[in-house]
């Protein structure tokens, strides 16, 4: 009986001693050290696991294959961009971008840097009288506006309108620009540089036919007071001076770009005979 009475009941709650307090005579072992549970470790400790859904991740695999794709094909673009602009240069060709007058392009122009020096005076005076015609033809349009103003007749305000507006581009297109060109064209297209000059002669005869007939501007053919010619300025500076003073005047040029432009065919004759 004192052996049962002895042992210690497993079904009695057993007391709680701090092990590391004063004068406890409890053995270590019989120490209750709580078990470790699942407590948060801290500030923003998460036991959360976070999934990563298989979309996303195949998503981001394509967007990265995408891109890498892109990536390629603009070096490829960039190379054949490359590879076109060695071939121009071989040539000797450069692109054609606007570039003149400088506040408002509207053409290619750039005499010091794409004409040949020997070839750059003829150029600069042939740009000089397209320049020139352009000059006239504004100018008639002016005096003609101020004939209209004064009785003239709103026909030849149309006419001298029609005379700017195809003239300017038209001589530019038809001797100019093939001048220009014929003039920077490399030794090895010959047979183009050729044809181009063929054309220049051709159209620049029609050019400095129309400035010695537009300085006498007989009644024929165009309407007589829609050009400042000779005949009209006498004609009209007995009924008002000033139209008449505007007459005299678009006269002076057209008699100077009629002597300008056979200066530049004597020179470009000169020239393609070198």
């Amino acid at each position: 009986m004192s052996r049962f009475n002895s042992d210690p009941n497993p079904f009695d709650e057993e007391e709680e001693v701090n092990p590391f307090s004063k004068g406890s005579s409890v053995p270590a072992s019989k120490a209750r050290i709580p078990p470790f549970g699942h407590e948060p470790m801290g500030f923003g400790h998460n036991d959360a696991t976070v999934d990563i859904p298989l979309d996303t991740m195949n998503d981001s695999k394509k967007k990265e294959k995408d891109l890498a794709s892109w990536e390629a094909d603009l070096k490829r673009r960039e190379k054949e961009i490359k590879r076109r602009e060695d071939a121009v240069a071989k040539t000797g060709i450069t692109p054609d971008d606007k570039n003149w007058p400088p506040f408002f392009p509207i053409i290619h122009h750039d005499i010091a840097n794409e004409i040949p020096i020997h070839a750059q005076r003829l150029q600069y005076l042939a740009f000089a009288s397209w320049l020139g015609i352009v000059l006239c033809l504004v100018f008639n349009l002016i005096a003609v506006t101020v004939c209209w103003i004064r009785g003239g007749g709103v026909k030849i305000f149309f006419l001298a309108v029609i005379y700017v507006l195809m003239g300017c581009p038209l001589s530019y297109v038809l001797w100019y620009r093939p001048l220009y060109r014929a003039m920077r064209q490399p030794k090895a297209l010959k047979t183009d540089s050729a044809l181009k000059f063929g054309w220049f002669f051709l159209f620049y005869l029609v050019h400095i036919g129309f400035c010695i007939f537009a300085a006498i501007a007989p009644p024929i053919v165009f309407h007589g007071k829609s050009l400042t010619g000779i005949l009209p300025a006498v004609d009209v500076i007995s009924d008002h001076l000033l139209v008449g003073i505007f007459y005299l005047v678009g006269f002076g040029l057209f008699c100077l770009e009629s002597l300008l432009s056979l200066w530049v065919l004597q020179v470009s004759g000169i020239g393609c005979g070198d």
